[in-house]
């Protein structure tokens, strides 16, 4: 990595071999995930690739980017289109030692990858930024609970940042029908932003 950029094309190329958290000692089981730049001026913010993304290297095509676009009401061209596709950690991080899902990507594993999130940021200057689960939402706009950011608006610097639950199967805070109506209330808010800055494809 360089010590600045000036362009998206080269950061990207630049992300695609990165191996910093391997260096550092981390067990990662994929190269890094990332997204084609294709004008979009929204932003989302994703934890971390799944398996089906790290190998297809590629973000959100494993079964929560299904359940995230039947959220989002969008097929999957709209969505590429519409969103830059970005997570806290770039890489595959391996399935969790105990329980279900994967493995939360270490503090350390954040800050390494923190240096790609804040570049993007810088060149893309996107208008609306969709922060998808705690962890994003945390790292992001420094917020715990998700009762209290889900269905809120929120100003981040010149972008307006609406936050979503993770679209897990593993996640329980799902489970309650008041708070799927607060997913729901956030995508009205997400498509009230896409209209105001002509992303709508």
């Amino acid at each position: 990595r360089r010590s600045s950029y000036r362009s998206l094309a080269s950061l990207q190329r630049d992300l695609a071999v990165c191996r910093a958290c391997v260096e550092a000692g981390y067990p990662l089981e994929s190269l890094p995930v990332r997204n084609a730049h294709v004008g979009q001026s929204a932003y989302i913010f994703g934890q971390a690739p799944g398996p089906v993304e790290g190998e297809a290297r590629r973000p959100w095509r494993g079964r929560a980017g299904q359940t995230l676009r039947r959220w989002l009401r969008m097929e999957e061209e709209e969505f590429y289109s519409t969103f830059y596709c970005a997570s806290v950690t770039r890489c595959y991080p391996g399935k969790a030692r105990a329980g279900k899902g994967d493995r939360v990507p270490t503090p350390r594993e954040q800050d390494l990858c923190e240096f790609w999130r804040d570049w993007e940021l810088e060149l893309i200057r996107p208008k609306l930024i969709v922060p998808v689960g705690g962890l994003a939402i945390k790292r992001l706009l420094g917020r715990g609970g998700l009762a209290e950011s889900i269905g809120v608006r929120f100003e981040l610097g010149e972008a307006a940042a609406v936050p979503l639950p993770h679209p897990s199967g593993v996640n329980i805070w799902l489970n309650s029908r008041e708070n799927r109506a607060l997913v729901e209330r956030a995508v009205d808010l997400i498509y009230a932003e896409l209209d105001a800055i002509g992303s709508r494809r």
